[in-house]
């Protein structure tokens, strides 16, 4: 009797100890199922590390893009750009006059392991001038832009530059390629291009590469006119470059936009993505695009190799 006793009480115990134990497997796969999505999101993100063996193009769909950079990417042809201008990952290349950085987003994740990416910031400074203000103030946006993503931006170095007074750039023949974006217009308000050209010459190799992207004016449009517009003349951004000691290797229309037609009330800020006009026949200069443009490729020439006949004499 007492043995029938004890085997219903382990039968009791043992069917008690299988409940627990279905419900202990439910409550994981339950837990599974929840931790299963963040858990393949974790993945996601690492199968999309930022690294040199990543292509331009998949760096440029990344999502540390913003959507509105991206967006972007339809006026600026970023790959196309940087693939003409010859980059390569184990270069280090200079960006000149960075803005907010929408370039370097796509710069810094494809230099970081085998290259080097220097950009240029304004360094402090306490002046008054609305101008410089803000340059500050742009400065500080761009440095935060930098801290807060060092993953991305973790091993972009920075000069600090106060033109025309301070320009050093990287040592002399230390840099395999110079980049600008739609700056050229801005230094020629401010005076100082030429300077600009020069100390991107000290710094480049010989056979170093100077990439060139900026708003493009009509054929015969003054220098004036320029500078009031924004829309600077692509002979005269040549001339002005080859002064420096620069040779042109190439133009591309990659950047062009034939629907620009460069007579705005605001000049080429009328169009995205300033839209200076705000409502004011906003959806005929979003129709338009952003603005027409050249993109020119400069070779800083290499060191002229003695002849056959002068080595002989």
């Amino acid at each position: 009797m007492l043995k029938q006793k004890r085997q219903k009480t382990f039968m009791k115990n043992l069917v008690r100890c299988l409940g627990l134990l279905k419900a202990l497997a439910l409550a994981l796969l339950v837990l599974a199922s929840v931790i299963t999505p963040s858990v393949l999101a974790n993945q996601s993100k690492t199968s999309t590390t930022l690294d040199s063996t990543t292509t331009l193009q998949s760096i440029i769909a990344n999502g540390h893009r913003s959507l509105a950079n991206r967006e972007r990417d339809k006026y600026r042809h970023p790959a196309e750009t940087l693939e003409f201008f010859g980059l390569r990952p184990n270069m280090t290349v200079v960006e000149l006059w960075p803005g907010n950085g929408w370039y370097t987003e796509i710069l810094a994740p494809f230099l970081a392991d085998k290259g080097q990416l220097i950009v240029t910031n304004f360094a402090p400074n306490d002046s008054k001038q609305p101008s410089v203000i803000f340059q500050q103030k742009l400065a500080l946006a761009f440095q935060q832009k930098l801290e807060a993503n060092p993953e991305v931006f973790g091993k972009v170095k920075v000069a600090q530059i106060h033109p025309p007074k301070e320009l050093t750039l990287a040592p002399d023949n230390s840099v395999d390629m110079v980049v600008t974006f739609r700056n050229i217009h801005n230094w020629v308000s401010a005076g100082y291009a030429d300077q600009v050209y020069a100390v991107a010459y000290k710094a480049l190799k010989p056979g170093g590469i100077l990439g060139v992207e900026e708003h493009r004016a009509k054929p015969g449009t003054s220098l004036e006119e320029s500078i009031k517009t924004g829309y600077m003349s692509e002979d005269g951004v040549i001339a002005a470059v080859e002064k420096a000691g620069f040779k042109l290797v190439s133009k591309s229309e990659i950047n062009a936009n034939p629907k620009d037609t460069k007579d705005y009330p605001s000049g080429v800020w009328t169009l995205p993505p300033t839209l200076r006009q705000g409502q004011n026949d906003r959806e005929r200069f979003l129709a338009i695009g952003e603005s027409d443009r050249m993109t020119l490729k400069f070779i800083k020439p290499k060191i002229a190799v003695k002849s056959r006949t002068s080595d002989s004499n």
